[in-house]
């Protein structure tokens, strides 16, 4: 079988593949009809490039970039890699959480640039977690590995989700209620039709002032203008890990300190990028061998 890979993806799985060509897509310039398999990151596909494609390996739980109906009607197959991201995701999520309630880089550009001073008792206050409402909206993998740890911050969770769930993880509420009554409110769910612009102006007007807003799921979610200028505003504080169109970001939030800008590092650790990789190549090598897929989102 033959896979185009559009990188080199990170640890010794990517080796097993015994037939692989390293090339990225916008590199594609003529038709490439041997190609049987693609390892692609949530990339746009030139299906008409790819004639002879059969099977679509997401690196990454997300797949919005890919036109999923279309591929079912050209009978490609689809899998991504779930499950192994999600506690990486919720320690990113829980060290931008800690950055902006705490006021870390603020703190630590005052230090590099020199400008510590003062008495301690009237810089950088900030507020606790402990005791605070943390509102999840999305209580899937990455949201139930949130809400675990935000039982060691003595935290209260609530969870906003299309379906509710008999869970000891928090306590459910309806999206705009939580959003009301949350002191930090971090995103988890997943790009759909159904929830892109899901945080409008509306809802982030709903939003205490001085609350914390943090996402690591898809900027595409939040209504990024509406969301920039109440951050302009100072009315909110946010970490964002993930932009509408990445990588470019906002050029208005790259000098606000009530902000904590990350560059979509999610999932990004070793182990957990090379757990990704082990499981799109299972996928690959599943498919080669003529057995379901593992983890398939549109199956063979």
């Amino acid at each position: 079988m033959k896979v185009l890979a559009t990188r080199r993806y990170p640890g010794p799985a990517f080796e097993e593949l015994a037939d692989v060509e390293v090339e990225s897509l916008p590199d594609l310039r003529a038709p490439r009809p041997d190609v049987d398999a693609l390892l692609a990151a949530n990339e746009s596909i030139p299906l008409d490039l790819l004639p002879g494609l059969r099977l679509i390996a997401n690196f990454g739980v997300g797949y919005d970039r890919l036109d999923v109906a279309e591929l079912g009607r050209r009978g490609i197959a689809v899998s991504n890699t779930p499950g192994v991201l999600s506690a990486a995701t919720a320690d990113l999520t829980f060290a931008l959480i800690l950055a902006v309630r705490r006021r870390v880089v603020e703190g630590d550009r005052a230090v590099r640039a020199g400008a510590w001073a003062g008495s301690w008792a009237d810089g950088f206050l900030a507020e606790e977690l402990t005791g605070a409402t943390l509102g999840i909206v999305g209580l899937g993998r990455i949201g139930q590995a949130v809400a675990r740890r935000a039982v060691g911050f003595d935290l209260r969770v609530l969870y906003a989700q299309r379906t509710r769930v008999d869970t000891e993880l928090g306590d459910y509420r309806e999206l705009d209620e939580l959003l009301a009554v949350s002191d930090l409110v971090t995103i988890h769910a997943p790009l759909t039709q159904e929830t892109r612009g899901l945080i409008d102006a509306r809802r982030l007007a709903l939003l205490r002032d001085g609350a914390s807003f943090v996402n690591t799921s898809r900027g595409e979610i939040v209504d990024e203008p509406a969301l920039v200028a109440e951050l302009v505003s100072g009315r909110l504080r946010a970490g964002l890990d993930v932009f509408a169109h990445e990588p470019h970001v906002p050029e208005k939030l790259l000098d606000l300190p009530n902000v904590v800008l990350t560059p979509h590092l999610g999932s990004g650790t070793r182990q957990t990028r090379e757990a990704m990789t082990r499981l799109a190549v299972d996928n690959l090598l599943a498919f080669e061998r003529g057995d379901p897929l593992v983890t398939p989102v549109l199956p063979r």
